[in-house]
Protein backbone atom coordinates (compact mmCIF):
# COMPACT_ATOMS: atom_id res chain seq x y z
CA UNK A 1 0.00 0.00 0.00
CA UNK A 2 1.45 3.09 -0.29
CA UNK A 3 1.24 5.81 1.96
CA UNK A 4 1.53 10.20 0.88
CA UNK A 5 2.92 11.35 4.32
CA UNK A 6 3.84 15.19 4.29
CA UNK A 7 6.62 15.63 6.24
CA UNK A 8 4.66 17.49 8.83
CA UNK A 9 2.49 14.25 8.80
CA UNK A 10 5.48 12.18 9.99
CA UNK A 11 6.31 14.17 12.54
CA UNK A 12 3.27 13.96 14.51
CA UNK A 13 2.63 10.35 13.40
CA UNK A 14 6.24 9.81 14.81
CA UNK A 15 5.45 11.41 18.09
CA UNK A 16 2.35 9.89 18.55
CA UNK A 17 3.77 5.95 18.17
CA UNK A 18 6.87 7.63 20.51
CA UNK A 19 4.35 8.59 23.20
CA UNK A 20 2.54 5.48 23.07
CA UNK A 21 -0.73 5.89 24.37
CA UNK A 22 -0.14 9.22 25.51
CA UNK A 23 -0.49 11.75 23.18
CA UNK A 24 -2.72 14.18 22.88
CA UNK A 25 -2.56 17.49 21.20
CA UNK A 26 -0.34 19.59 23.64
CA UNK A 27 1.75 16.39 24.29
CA UNK A 28 2.39 16.04 20.66
CA UNK A 29 3.26 19.71 19.80
CA UNK A 30 5.76 20.04 22.92
CA UNK A 31 7.92 16.63 22.16
CA UNK A 32 7.84 18.62 18.69
CA UNK A 33 9.31 22.31 20.18
CA UNK A 34 11.81 20.04 22.61
CA UNK A 35 12.91 17.48 20.47
CA UNK A 36 13.48 18.68 16.99
CA UNK A 37 14.09 23.09 18.41
CA UNK A 38 10.78 24.06 16.05
CA UNK A 39 8.50 25.83 17.14
CA UNK A 40 4.68 24.81 15.92
CA UNK A 41 1.68 26.07 16.80
CA UNK A 42 -1.72 23.55 18.52
CA UNK A 43 -3.77 24.51 15.83
CA UNK A 44 -1.35 22.91 13.21
CA UNK A 45 -0.49 19.94 15.85
CA UNK A 46 -4.66 18.99 15.76
CA UNK A 47 -5.15 19.71 12.32
CA UNK A 48 -2.32 16.94 11.51
CA UNK A 49 -3.88 15.06 13.87
CA UNK A 50 -7.59 14.63 12.59
CA UNK A 51 -6.08 14.84 8.61
CA UNK A 52 -4.06 11.35 9.63
CA UNK A 53 -7.49 9.86 11.85
CA UNK A 54 -9.36 10.64 8.70
CA UNK A 55 -6.63 8.59 6.67
CA UNK A 56 -7.02 5.70 9.31
CA UNK A 57 -3.08 5.95 10.49
CA UNK A 58 -4.78 7.32 14.14
CA UNK A 59 -7.43 6.46 16.09
CA UNK A 60 -8.48 8.55 19.18
CA UNK A 61 -10.70 8.22 22.44
CA UNK A 62 -11.92 11.00 24.54
CA UNK A 63 -10.53 10.42 28.01
CA UNK A 64 -12.24 11.70 31.49
CA UNK A 65 -12.38 14.94 32.80
CA UNK A 66 -9.82 16.33 35.23
CA UNK A 67 -9.56 19.49 37.86
CA UNK A 68 -5.53 20.42 35.69
CA UNK A 69 -7.19 20.71 32.81
CA UNK A 70 -10.31 22.76 33.99
CA UNK A 71 -12.92 20.02 33.63
CA UNK A 72 -12.35 19.51 30.33
CA UNK A 73 -11.90 16.23 28.55
CA UNK A 74 -8.97 14.77 26.44
CA UNK A 75 -9.09 13.06 23.36
CA UNK A 76 -5.53 10.98 22.85
CA UNK A 77 -4.52 9.38 19.97
CA UNK A 78 -3.47 5.75 18.60
CA UNK A 79 -1.51 4.45 15.96
CA UNK A 80 -2.98 2.13 13.60
CA UNK A 81 -1.60 -0.75 12.46
CA UNK A 82 -2.09 1.35 9.27
CA UNK A 83 0.11 3.78 10.74
CA UNK A 84 2.83 1.63 11.35
CA UNK A 85 2.94 0.51 7.80
CA UNK A 86 3.26 4.55 6.79
CA UNK A 87 6.21 5.12 9.00
CA UNK A 88 7.87 1.62 8.09
CA UNK A 89 7.39 2.98 4.55
CA UNK A 90 8.37 6.33 5.03
CA UNK A 91 11.54 5.27 6.68
CA UNK A 92 12.48 2.46 4.09
CA UNK A 93 11.68 4.90 1.07
CA UNK A 94 14.33 7.59 3.05
CA UNK A 95 16.61 5.14 3.50
CA UNK A 96 16.69 4.44 0.28
CA UNK A 97 17.50 7.82 -0.98
CA UNK A 98 20.09 8.09 1.37
CA UNK A 99 22.26 5.15 0.18
CA UNK A 100 22.06 6.91 -3.17
CA UNK A 101 23.87 9.55 -2.30
CA UNK A 102 27.86 9.28 -3.05
CA UNK A 103 29.58 9.15 0.45
CA UNK A 104 31.95 12.67 -0.92
CA UNK A 105 28.57 14.56 -1.77
CA UNK A 106 27.55 14.53 2.58
CA UNK A 107 31.12 13.11 4.21
CA UNK A 108 32.68 15.98 6.01
CA UNK A 109 36.84 16.87 5.85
Amino acid sequence: MRFNLGEFEEIVLLVVAAQNEEAYGLSVTTAIEEELGRSVTMSSVHTALYRLEEKGLLNSKVGGTSKTRGGRRKRNFLITSAGKEALIEAKNARNHLWSKIPKIVIDTP
